[in-house]
């Protein structure tokens, strides 16, 4: 429930605190008053639009501030966003608008800055819609344009049938993002197929050529290449092994080996040592040499007698030499790096050829995709025309008393794709006068019929689910008179027992019903106010610059809200509304409007 609204510097408003109370809060006041501009507030504090014109002329800031009492299930979910409570069930929200003009040599430049926050806390815009769903409700007869579309319509009916069928709605939608997801999978394969081919083809005649190859050691092509020298010089080897052998152990021309020379080097300092010890760290230093030399002379005497020449196992060596670097030249540019790209390929060709699904395996799943879709919705239907013949119930119920006595009303459902939302298009047809058929609402509803529409809806939403909106209704009596706004009066009195509701006026009838009656009404304030604190030097509530219009006068307009607490103020207010003036006949009509709602117990809540 909206408690209060305080207003700075907003439109024509310099300055204004308004407390709301329970039940009916009527505004009233002549055309142009100013009556919009107040829940102009109320839809800016809450999140909507702003614009440079929300800012009073002649200042720079503008500030919108509203009090709410909220119930459990809302401080609940503030708890849930991280909002701490000023109070056990207040809440405060506020939005703060500033235009910082700035001079240059290209001219003015705006720069529109607006700022939300609830209970002192900064939220972005996101948040401020989520919780305006909350707190207020809006109805207007501009709704007219959004409510004539089918998906609105449709999404009302859901709204109405209640969790059962939004519950159902979401089971839709999954499956239908999980047909959605199944379908690009299908199509991608599809078009992906000839593709897919094509590589397959090429990855199977590289796999064959690689797996010809035989590759595996990333090491054998310098093993190879390291034989392929060695069968290349067999004759070579033999002869320097020989040598070799010679020098170390036997020497066939005369020449002492290396064998017989540390020999004799080993007698000496044999009989060396038995003068001086010290000599037998080289004595068997000589020793091991001697001993290495020998073992050394027979390995390679064994190495060259080996040796045999092997023309067919070079040629061997020598063509798989060549079919590696050819493999390398391809693949590599080592043989390790060839090895690695046959292995890459062997995984591409199992994830293309068998080990993810097939086209077959994919059209399947869409399918069965599709029927769990179609299921889906079906039930959801079902759903809808159930919730459908009970709404056309209830509204009909509630437009009979609202002087339509004959009113037809048929929420039809056509069947349509199946989507996000189920298989259903939602049309609401209308007959308010007998004799006529029933037709879309867009084709059949007067200014006036669909004020009555709107408000019958309204009533059937306020009795689902347990929240308690403030019920805002703009000008929903415009274009009706007599005795249907007498019955838009009772049922405005009716939502009011279980909602607060807001309501702009010009119906005597509707006013009379007010809980708490507001009048509105523009003035101009005296001109010598503001010359009198313009020469004291002292500044102008509301001003950051003392204002001044094209002739240089410094007269403005303001908008001012009177509450009228007094019978006579609002017997007052109502004959004005009744006859244009106050005049006696005026008058007795205002009196009797108020007697008789005072017997329908109105006020009584004051």
């Amino acid at each position: 429930m909206l408690l209060s609204l305080r207003i700075e510097n907003f439109a024509l408003i310099d300055k204004l605190e308004i407390e709301f109370a329970p039940g009916l809060n009527v505004l009233t006041g002549e055309t142009g008053a100013g009556k919009s501009i107040i829940l102009d507030a109320i839809d800016i504090v809450l999140g909507g639009k702003v614009t440079n014109r929300l800012i009073r002329t002649g200042s720079k800031r503008a500030l919108v501030e509203a009090n709410f009492r909220i119930d459990s299930s809302l401080i609940a979910w503030l708890s849930e966003q991280e909002i701490d409570l000023l109070d056990e069930t207040d809440l405060i929200c506020s939005r703060e608008i500033t235009n910082d003009t700035t001079r240059s040599t290209k001219g003015e430049r705006s720069n529109l800055r607006s700022r939300s926050r609830v209970n002192g806390i900064v939220v972005n815009r996101r948040l401020m819609e989520q919780l305006r769903d909350r707190l207020v409700e809006i109805t207007a007869q501009g709704q007219t344009v959004q409510l004539m579309s089918p998906a609105h319509q449709r999404g009302l009916l859901d709204l109405y049938g209640g969790s059962i069928i939004l519950q159902q709605r979401d089971i839709c939608a999954t499956a239908y993002l999980t047909c959605q997801e199944a379908f690009q999978s299908l199509d991608k394969r599809r078009q992906s197929e000839q593709q897919r081919l094509q590589r397959l083809d090429w990855l199977e005649y590289q796999i064959h050529e690689l797996t010809a190859a035989n590759i595996a050691d990333a090491e054998e092509l310098i093993g190879l290449e390291q034989e392929s020298q060695r069968l290349s010089h067999v004759v070579d080897l033999q002869q320097q092994s020989y040598r070799v052998y010679q020098a170390l152990y036997q020497n066939d021309s005369g020449s002492h080996a290396g064998a017989d020379l540390l020999g004799q080097a080993e007698s000496i300092l044999i009989d060396m040592v038995q003068y001086d010890v010290q000599l037998q760290s080289i004595l068997d230093l000589v020793i091991g040499a001697r001993i290495q030399l020998v073992e050394a002379s027979h390995q390679i005497n064994t190495y060259g007698d080996s040796l045999e020449t092997d023309p067919a196992r070079l040629q061997e060596v020598e063509e798989r030499i060549q079919a590696l670097k050819q493999i390398c030249r391809k693949y590599g540019p080592t043989l390790g790096d060839a090895i690695a790209h046959y292995e890459k390929l062997c995984s591409e060709l199992a994830e293309l050829s068998g080990e993810g699904q097939s086209l077959e395996d994919l059209e399947k799943t869409y399918t069965l995709c599709q029927e769990t879709l179609t299921n889906h919705c079906t039930h959801l239907t079902q759903l809808r025309r159930g919730a459908a013949i009970e709404l056309e119930k209830q509204l009909i119920a509630q437009l009979k008393p609202l002087a339509m006595e004959k009113v037809q009303f048929q929420v039809a459902l056509e069947p349509i794709t199946p989507s996000a939302t189920g298989a259903d298009r939602v049309t609401f047809a209308f007959s308010p006068n007998p004799g006529e058929p029933l037709q879309p609402l867009a084709a059949t509803a007067s200014g006036g019929e669909m004020s009555r529409f709107l408000l019958a809806l309204k009533a059937c939403f306020s009795r689902i689910g347990n929240d308690r909106k403030t019920l805002i209704f703009d000008e929903i009596d415009a274009g009706v008179s007599g005795r249907v706004a007498g019955a838009i009066a009772e049922r405005l009195h009716q939502l009011s027992q279980q909602h607060q509701v807001l309501c702009v006026t010009h119906q005597p009838l509707i006013a009379a019903m007010a809980d708490r009656h507001f009048r509105v009404e523009k003035q101009a304030i005296e001109p010598a106010f503001f010359a009198l604190a313009h020469l004291n030097d002292e500044p102008i509530l509301g001003f950051d610059e003392p204002p001044t219009d094209s002739e240089g006068s410094l007269e403005r307009t303001v908008v001012r809200v009177s509450r009228l607490d007094q019978l006579s103020h609002r017997q007052e207010e109502i004959a004005l509304l009744a006859g244009g003036e106050s005049g006696e006949e005026a008058m007795t009509f205002a009196e009797s409007l108020l007697n008789q709602a005072k017997l329908k117990g109105v006020g009584s809540r004051e």
